[in-house]
């Protein structure tokens, strides 16, 4: 039930009838912009990292940009390590393919990847693997809650 746990979230935002939900998967980048009709790069992918401590962190990029991984430990003090599907399920409550920052089942920190901001709108998943909503940047840190911008990726100037 992520989703409905990210509908809730935008729900409290008068933005619940703006989760878009499709009928072909996009639970990867590509699948993301090929049923939403975008380029790959528009898609805003959550990567989940083993933060200090026992709390995951998020970072969230463009489809088309990969984590650097000098960048991170420059940023962040501590080494790149994704969570596995299992811990991401876990941490975020939401399963591979629809992770976000929205409606989290527990509150983790979310950085937001300079990357996107080349962009006047993405669209990140929304807790389910045929799911999506358009925001701008703005919406996105706003409705996230995220902490900071970083410029933690690669390959996507």
């Amino acid at each position: 039930m992520s989703i409905e746990n990210v509908k809730a979230h935008f729900r409290l935002h008068n933005r619940g009838q703006d989760v878009q939900e499709f009928a072909t998967s996009s639970a990867t980048v590509e699948q993301a912009a090929e049923t939403i009709g975008v380029i790959p790069a528009r898609i805003a992918k959550t990567l989940s990292f083993r933060g200090e401590g026992e709390a995951a962190i998020l970072v969230v990029a463009t489809g088309d940009a990969k984590v650097d991984n000098k960048k991170f430990r420059e940023t962040f003090g501590f080494k790149a390590r994704m969570l596995t599907p299992d811990e991401v399920l876990e941490q975020t409550g939401h399963a591979i393919g629809g992770v976000c920052p929205f409606g989290l089942t527990h509150e983790l920190d979310v950085f937001l990847d300079v990357s996107m901001k080349r962009f006047s709108t993405l669209f990140p998943a929304c807790g389910s693997t045929n799911s999506a909503i358009e925001l701008t940047c703005d919406e996105l840190a706003q409705y996230s809650g995220s902490k900071d911008w970083v410029d933690v990726c690669k390959d996507w100037e």
